[in-house]
């Protein structure tokens, strides 16, 4: 770690530069676990982001959508967990814990850049979901994030400051940064190989949530009209909808 170059601008904690990209150092070292140990199974769905683009939001879709035939409304696991506590990151639990996954659910989320992905997702089959959001949104949604991290008493705007934070974000130093490269990365990645990665906008989801839903769990494999048949043997078609 003390061969990497560092950066102090956001004060918290020094950020590390690796692989053309910036860490926090307990990100840093998940992610080289990750690269190092992390097993998928080709039918693995990993839920990609920047930080603070919406990875709450579309973890909480992707599994409600997948489990929606497992668990009766009354008892999905969202109603009484945090989504972050249904889908593990793979830096923080997955790649260092195995028995932290659920084997039942494939979902695992990132904020890993395209190209710093281990090895064994990208030969795996995997298929990747990224969301992106307007940058504006992401830098004031962290810049809100890193202050609540500072203790109590302390002269906020000393330390993280809303102009300092700009001028370094529009820099490319912040977490998982250059926000455009990470972007960028999967936006290559769907142009190439579209069948393996969905790429979504914070924007475009919250305008129209429903055939962007839609277009998720039809990419997933999990599609929202789906059959059952009932004890007589016919047929029903039902739409499930997200309340």
């Amino acid at each position: 770690m003390s061969n990497f170059p560092r950066r102090d601008d956001w004060v918290l904690q020094p950020l590390y530069q690796y692989q053309g990209f910036w860490y926090f150092q307990d990100y840093l070292v998940g992610l080289l676990a990750a690269q190092e140990n992390f097993k998928p199974q080709p039918s693995d769905i990993v839920l990609c982001t920047y930080p603070k683009t919406g990875t709450t939001w579309l973890k909480a879709l992707a599994y409600a959508i997948v489990t929606r035939s497992k668990f009766n409304d009354s008892e999905n696991p969202l109603l009484t967990k945090a989504p972050h506590d249904c889908v593990p990151f793979l830096e923080i639990d997955a790649a260092r814990n195995a028995s932290n996954r659920d084997p039942e659910i494939p979902l695992v989320a990132t904020h890993i850049p395209y190209n710093s992905l281990p090895t064994s997702i990208l030969e795996s089959g995997c298929k990747l979901v990224y969301l992106c959001r307007d940058p504006k949104d992401v830098l004031i949604s962290m810049w809100h994030f890193l202050r609540g991290k500072l203790p109590e008493g302390i002269d906020k705007d000393s330390y993280i400051n809303l102009n300092n934070s700009f001028e370094i974000f529009c820099e490319g130093i912040s977490s998982n940064g250059p926000y455009w490269d990470h972007v960028l990365g999967y936006w290559k990645a769907r142009v190439e190989s579209p069948e393996e990665v969905l790429f979504l906008v914070y924007e475009d989801l919250k305008k129209d949530t429903v055939s962007n839903v839609k277009k998720l769990a039809e990419f997933m494999g999990y599609p929202l009209h789906q059959r059952k048949r009932n004890e007589g043997g016919a047929t029903n078609h039902r739409f499930v909808q997200f309340r």
